[in-house]
């Protein structure tokens, strides 16, 4: 037996199409019945890789009895949050409001007919454990509920919807946000910051991108406090085991605050955020573990996360043969067995193998508990390389192999920065490949689409599709620049305003043409991917610069006023929007590099050792297409370096010394020169 789900492109959906729960995807089929049939609707929201998801399905869901009690009184809907972060995003700030809790996956909603929710939870097992109801008793009390207390229900999606109304930050009629900003932000996170073992608060410990990347930004003006807090975050999860010392790559999070123990589910959004973070780290630092980081992630991504086609997968779940962990985790003796003694030696000290068991209190999990020697590294380097292929044989992790326009996104941006920072074109290659496909296959009528899955592109695009593509694309012809990029970066950046902008300024989360539900967000903190709308800004903001188009600019400056009481008031929430402050208050500078390819390639890589993330270099060889006008520059038999603040630019210099000493103002490195 199979129900609706079986049809449906998400592994997630396809993983429940054989529940004995009568499920239905998002839509109006669904919604209809409801109404027509009088019942209030469960709606259930989970991804791929969500550990407790499974638990759920597994107790509840795929039980008999369970499943009754749901067929007969609700209309059953399941959501794959990956696909449809719209309605996450509006049923998770819904049970923030009505239950004063934070949300997470499986996220549990109870809804009446016309979609707004009345009561709200996350995993509740089928029996009274952990404090919770079981969910059988619940779901018949909830369903009496609802029955019986209509009336009461009114009042309560009233206040809700007011909530809803709240949410939307009023415009301020300038920006009034300014350099206390950054100070205030910088202050609120260092208060929540773990100055023993790296990162923000306590456990469970999360990788904070966009924070990281805020305090290195701050570090780029000479902040040492903030370099250090941002270093330290970077060596601490590198030497975790939230990092896969085996197979390279990053897990979601740290059950512990010392890194050591991941939840084990590898999430492609968020190795993209950490190329880039551990490439500027390495600017900073010149730490060659840095270095090792980056070409271990970027292996794992493109031996297991990417498409035939060019494009990357979502995720690997946490669990394999239904435990958690198990494709990671060993046992000293399976070690042994494939290690000669003197590589059992240093891997066992420097994995920390030779210690009490870390993970459950039964098995042990890689994290770099000692640094090798340096006559050690070859032994170090081949036991990994052993331990991998024997964990290659394990039965492996689930692979949700769906494409997401906004993950790619980061991931293109991702592998472009760390190529360029590294001198890598074959990662560059990558990042245009992806790009490519993302093209030809999910830019349709002018348009986004969201996903992809055995070549069945739909759903509408989000605004994170839009603007993390666009930021991604203007990252990489920095990394090597493409006509056509360049051509689609002003395609999107039209879309952008076209069909998300408000009238109030910033950016809904939604398209004017998206379906209506009961609230359209339009929200500017940065969550585990970056705000679309901190995103938005910088891109525009950027390519505003780059080709002297001030109505990008003025959108920028609307969506600033926008979101200026956060930025006032909470700074540390809106990372990505402080950087677009940041940009707005003193614009970045751009460098336009014109010659003879092999020259050109050379001033490239050196100014790529350097941290400049106020700076948007263009190197732009002979081609015979045409430039954007703002970027057209003559061109000479040697390299001519052209640096432009705002709408001045200076006379061309072909001396490389020179160009350092007009770039001195924006580093903070005393040796600069």
């Amino acid at each position: 037996m199979s129900n609706r789900l079986a049809h449906e492109t998400s592994p997630y959906l396809r993983q429940h199409a054989h529940n004995p729960v009568d499920w239905y995807p998002w839509g109006e089929e669904a919604l209809k019945q409801a109404r027509e049939l009088d019942k209030p609707i469960l709606l259930s929201v989970g991804y791929s890789a969500c550990h407790w998801c499974h638990v759920m399905a597994h107790e509840s869901f795929e039980d008999a009895e369970v499943a009754a009690l749901l067929n007969q009184h609700f209309i059953n809907i399941k959501v794959d949050r990956e696909e449809r972060p719209d309605i996450d995003q509006i049923y998770q700030a819904a049970h923030n409001m009505m239950s004063q809790r934070s949300g997470g996956w499986p996220l549990t909603m109870f809804l009446t007919p016309n979609q707004e929710p009345f009561f709200s939870g996350t995993y509740f097992p089928k029996t009274p454990r952990y404090q919770l109801p079981g969910f059988g008793d619940l779901v018949l009390r909830v369903a009496e509920f609802y029955r019986e207390h209509k009336q009461d229900l009114v009042e309560q999606n009233r206040q809700l919807m007011q909530a809803f109304a709240h949410s939307i930050p009023a415009p301020s009629p300038v920006v009034t946000a300014n350099a206390d900003s950054f100070q205030l932000g910088f202050e609120q996170l260092k208060s929540n910051f773990d100055f023993e073992h790296g990162g923000f608060g306590s456990a469970p410990k999360f990788p904070n991108q966009a924070d990281v990347a805020f305090l290195l930004r701050l570090a780029a003006e000479g902040k040492r406090e903030p370099q250090a807090m941002a270093l330290q975050m970077l060596r601490s999860m590198a030497a975790g085991g939230i990092y896969d010392q085996i197979g390279g790559g990053f897990c979601r999070y740290s059950v512990d605050e010392r890194w050591a123990i991941p939840h084990f589910e590898k999430m492609l959004y968020d190795n993209a955020q950490l190329l880039c973070l551990y490439a500027d780290g390495w600017q900073v630092s010149k730490d060659q573990r840095f270095v090792q980081v980056m070409e271990e992630t970027v292996e794992w991504l493109l031996r297991e996360m990417r498409s035939p086609d060019g494009a990357f997968y979502s995720s690997l779940d946490a669990d394999s043969e239904g435990e958690e962990g198990k494709y990671y985790v060993w046992q000293p003796e399976q070690i042994k067995a494939l290690l000669t003694p003197e590589e059992f030696s240093v891997a066992s000290r420097c994995y920390g193998f030779d210690r009490a068991p870390n993970f459950e209190g039964h098995a042990w999990h890689a994290y770099r508990a000692a640094e090798p020697a340096a006559e050690d590294e070859a032994l170090l380097n081949s036991a990994r390389s052993k331990l991998f292929q024997a964990r290659e044989q394990r039965v492996r992790p689930c692979l949700d192999d769906k494409i997401l326009t906004s993950w790619n996104a980061l991931a293109i941006k991702g592998l472009a920065r760390a190529g360029r920072v590294l001198g890598r074109p074959d990662w560059i290659a990558a990042a245009q490949q992806a790009v490519d496909f993302i093209h030809n296959k999910l830019w349709v009528n002018e348009r986004l689409l969201a996903t992809c899955k055995d070549d069945v592109a739909h759903l509408n695009a989000y605004l994170d599709d839009y603007a993390f593509l666009l930021d991604a694309l203007l990252e990489l012809i920095q990394a090597e620049y493409r006509a056509v990029d360049m051509g689609f970066a002003e395609d999107l950046a039209e879309a952008l305003l076209e069909q998300f902008e408000s009238e109030a300024g910033g950016f809904y989360f939604t398209s004017h043409s998206h379906e209506v539900l009961i609230h359209r967000p339009k929200q500017g903190y940065d969550n585990a991917t970056p705000s679309g709308n901190g995103i938005a800004a910088i891109a525009l903001q950027r390519l505003g610069h780059m080709l002297g188009e001030a109505r990008y600019l003025q959108a920028v400056e609307r969506s600033l006023k926008a979101f200026d009481d956060i930025m006032l008031n909470n700074p540390a929430v809106c990372p990505n929007l402080l950087a677009a402050l940041d940009e707005y208050l003193k614009p970045p500078t751009l460098v336009i590099l014109r010659g003879p390819v092999p020259d050109l390639a050379k001033w490239r890589q050196r100014l790529d050792q350097y941290y400049l993330p106020r700076v948007i270099c263009l190197a732009l060889p002979a081609m015979p297409e045409a430039l954007p006008v703002a970027l057209a520059r003559p061109i000479t038999n040697d390299v001519n370096a052209w640096v432009c603040h705002g709408v001045e630019c200076s006379p061309a210099v072909n001396d490389w010394t020179d160009l350092l000493r007009m770039l001195r103002p924006l580093q903070a490195d005393p040796n600069w020169l």
